[in-house]
């Protein structure tokens, strides 16, 4: 396959990232004023502004891991691994729904310890089939982990 003909799966995978960090804040922007503000945070809570540019290049990375994964292998290889990426995108999504909309944060650092371990599992999978693609999803694996540890402090200094 050519690049060129490979370009439309690239925006596709684009695009289902980008629209999962478009719903995700869907469920997040309208509690950030009324809610997560009034929170106890520990001190080394990134700034809000932080959160937006963050997101927008891990999904971008998330799509172009997709994407080498789905272009290198053929479709039966690649159908477990980018199982195991849409996945970790519905819990990704799922994150903030339990987060934020439902200000649940004890269920919320469960769910994230959840998605921390499928980032996991599709950087395995798709390490074998393109180890840029796993590479890709390291910054985003560490990234939850920071997040889980947010939660963490923020669920336990608020019981």
């Amino acid at each position: 396959m050519t690049r060129t003909e490979s370009l439309p799966a690239l925006v596709v995978f684009l695009l289902i990232c980008m629209g999962v960090g478009l719903f995700a804040s869907q469920f997040t922007a309208p509690y950030v004023a009324e809610w997560y503000t009034d929170l106890a945070k520990p001190e080394w809570t990134p700034p809000s502004v932080v959160f937006t540019p963050v997101w927008t290049l891990l999904y971008i990375m998330m799509a172009l891991a997709a994407w080498l994964a789905w272009k290198k292998g053929r479709l039966a290889p690649t159908a477990p691994p980018l199982l195991l990426f849409f996945l970790q995108l519905a819990l990704n999504a799922l994150w903030s729904v339990i987060f934020f909309a439902h200000q649940q944060p004890g269920l919320a650092f469960v769910e994230i310890i959840l998605l921390w371990l499928v980032i996991l599992a599709t950087i395995v999978s798709f390490w074998r089939i393109e180890r840029l693609a796993g590479a890709l999803l390291v910054p985003y694996l560490f990234w939850v982990a920071f997040a889980a540890a947010l939660n963490f402090a923020i669920w336990r200094m608020n019981l």
